[in-house]
């Protein structure tokens, strides 16, 4: 049975996985559902528009931009070899959100290219922490604003790692994470997208943990992780990480784009530590990030 182009759209409107088309320009000539969800774009926001127009802006790792020379999809249409790749693309409402991407050309009859073709799949612990949220709605755990796990959550958390430590000696580690030049923010902009960057922050640590990790507010523009089973070298590795794709997100605010950089401390729980101590000592490393000038880790 052959199949008419509006039965294709259905199908490419039902799949799971982000979809869009490019002309050789890169510019975006279609965008499926998925790919409205998992962006946050709609398709009339991004359609007339290149993919580097204030949209995904993909970065890898590093903070990297990949619009600017280093695009899996530019390369596909330079050279037709077909690639796949794991990058962060930037959500409308501010965060960075990892997905894998793959990429290929997009030919006309006669064979020649006519553009390109990205899917892409959200490879984020979303579904994991939408469970966790309705687990803490329940038990009245959660933060309100950014719906990660309130102070009192946290506590608890810690004990059991406490106690997990001491059974079976599985090491773990958190960050102390604060907004550098916060109140600025609100002095600035106001306290409505004071908020929005908050909630931004909040969702780039939800869509960038693994689902065993545990991020809360701790106060104020403090947030706090818990961090199991890791040694201090990785911890430093996915801190630094969670900074530099905060560094490198933006919330739009009229026709600016507002960037903020957090400073952390990050510390492994120590023998003979207790609660009070280890979030002291990480309070302190933090403070040292601080000090010597902000957007940077400090590990001890």
């Amino acid at each position: 049975m052959l199949l008419n182009s509006e039965s294709y759209a259905r199908i490419i409107d039902s799949l799971h996985d982000g979809l869009y088309f490019v002309d050789t320009n890169r510019v975006i000539t279609y965008w499926n559902k998925a790919a409205e969800r998992i962006s946050g774009f709609s398709a009339a926001e991004v359609i007339g528009k290149s993919c580097a127009d204030n949209l995904l802006t993909h970065v890898d790792g590093t903070g990297r931009s990949l619009c600017l020379g280093l695009c899996p999809l530019a390369a596909c249409i330079a050279d037709g070899a077909d690639r796949e790749a794991e990058v962060y693309l930037h959500h409308k409402d501010g965060h960075r959100v990892p997905v894998l991407v793959r990429v290929s050309t997009l030919k006309d009859p006669a064979g020649k290219v006519i553009g390109g073709i990205e899917l892409f799949t959200d490879i984020s612990n979303i579904q994991a922490n939408n469970l966790r949220v309705i687990e803490l709605e329940k038990l009245a755990l959660l933060d309100n604003l950014t719906q990660l796990a309130n102070r009192n959550y946290i506590e608890r958390e810690l004990q059991s790692r406490f106690e997990e430590n001491r059974r079976l000696k599985i090491p773990f580690g958190i960050l102390f994470i604060d907004i550098d030049y916060f109140k600025a923010v609100n002095d600035t902009y106001g306290h409505d997208t004071g908020d929005e960057v908050l909630r931004f922050i909040a969702r780039t640590f939800v869509s960038n943990s693994r689902p065993f990790d545990l991020y809360g507010r701790w106060g104020g523009e403090e947030f706090l992780g818990i961090i199991r089973n890791i040694n201090p070298d990785d911890l430093v590795h996915l801190g630094d990480r969670l900074r530099t794709l905060i560094e490198h997100s933006y919330v739009v605010h009229g026709d600016e784009k507002l960037h903020v950089t957090v400073s952390l401390g990050a510390t492994s729980m120590k023998e003979g530590d207790t609660i009070e101590s280890l979030i002291k000592r990480a309070d302190t490393l933090l403070y040292e990030s601080k000090r010597t000038g902000r957007n940077r880790l400090t590990l001890g």
